[in-house]
């Protein structure tokens, strides 16, 4: 097993990597956005699904008044912790206004209908506020003057809106929690397989080699993206089944590498020492084998970790992966990649340069860490 000393030399190394320190870079912010998502995001409703049809597929940057209409039905405030993981729903509407004016107990704007259009429409200023007609002891002007500083304000979409109108990024910020989880549990799930299968075929050979072996060139023999279909249509659809069904194409590949790896070190002579002193196959394999070969497994988490965003996006495209209102970089892709041949193709590719980054992130710091844990090669 890796000592701090070794795991102190492993990072002193990795420094010198400038690729896998701007990967790792990279992966740390993308975990921090997703942590925080709701906090950072414009929209923090549930799923960032605040829907403004008026003003759907704008450019970035597209800026704009909104009223802000107290909903007649209360809505419950939830805690810290569950705004954090789920959002907040909103309490009011949003309504886009070209311009407005008091008169007396009403507010009159001119709703935008869109760049060329608007319509009068009036409101009662205790509608507005309250969401309900009631008895006002404030004078009025106090009142207009609340609903002026807290109800009408201006909202900048910086990357534009969706054909839902829903600020894109806000939805970019939320869907990095569906990529980062899909990866996470895809490698657990396929290194937990993975390397209980290699390191039985490769150490014990014969007849369970066989097995699974047999067993590993079946599953390769299928055509991965068909395999993660069927998997995921007999899971169902939806957010966690997209997890599992990614996690049980993977380990194959993981199964492979390490059987391969542990062939090559199971005859070395600390592994007969260790026989020789009595020590259990459970423990040579834990902590005599894997940490040598734990350059190897590192660099094919990260590329596991990499293939299983790609693969996640690809089902959420094809409409069976993470279903909406949720947002996904895929499915964020599939519902916005006609504007990529009309007007606004950004609102596709934001997405679509997402996902390259966060891959090609994984893959530099996989790289990075086999280098540097190959305790073969330590100077």
């Amino acid at each position: 097993m890796f000592q701090l000393s070794d795991l102190q030399s492993a990072w002193k190394r990795l420094q010198k990597n400038k690729g896998a320190i701007a990967g790792l870079v990279v992966i740390t912010i993308a975990v921090f956005i997703s942590i925080t998502a709701y906090l950072l995001a414009p929209d923090n409703t549930p799923d960032a699904n605040r829907m403004v049809l008026e003003v759907e597929g704008q450019r970035p940057g597209f800026r704009i008044h909104m009223l802000a209409v107290k909903k007649e039905q209360p809505v419950a405030q939830v805690s810290f912790f569950r705004r954090l993981l789920y959002g907040q729903e909103s309490d009011v509407t949003w309504t886009p206004v070209r311009s407005w004016q008091f008169k007396d107990s009403m507010l009159v704007v001119q709703r935008y209908v869109d760049e060329t259009t608007s319509r009068e429409e009036k409101y009662y200023l205790e509608d507005i506020w309250y969401g309900r007609r009631q008895t006002v002891s404030a004078p009025m002007t106090q009142l207009q003057e609340q609903i002026s500083r807290h109800r009408i304000f201006p909202v900048t979409y910086w990357l534009g809106t969706d054909k839902f109108g829903r600020d894109i990024l806000s939805r970019l910020l939320v869907g990095s929690r569906v990529s980062l989880g899909v990866g996470c549990i895809a490698v657990i799930i396929s290194l937990s397989i993975g390397v209980l299968m290699g390191a039985l075929a490769g150490y014990f050979k014969g007849a369970t080699d066989e097995a699974v072996m047999w067993l590993v060139n079946v599953i390769w023999s299928m055509p991965a993206l068909l395999l993660v279909f069927a998997l995921t249509l007999a899971l169902g659809k939806g957010f966690w089944q997209v997890f599992i069904a990614v996690g049980l194409t993977l380990w194959v590949g993981v199964a492979r590498i390490i059987r391969g790896q542990i062939l090559g070190l199971r005859e070395l002579e600390f592994v007969e020492a260790a026989r020789a002193l009595g020590f259990g196959h459970a423990r040579i394999i834990v902590k005599h084998i894997l940490p040598n070969i734990l350059g190897p497994v590192m660099v094919v988490a990260a590329g596991n970790f990499a293939t299983a965003i790609v693969v996640e996006a690809g089902l959420s495209f094809l409409g069976v992966g993470v279903q909406p209102p949720q947002p996904s970089w895929g499915l964020m892709i599939k519902e916005n990649y006609n504007f990529i041949i009309t007007h606004n193709p950004l609102l596709a590719l934001a997405p679509g340069v997402a996902i390259m980054l966060l891959v090609l992130a994984f893959n530099l710091l996989g790289n990075g860490l086999r280098d540097a844990l190959d305790v073969r090669t330590k100077i």
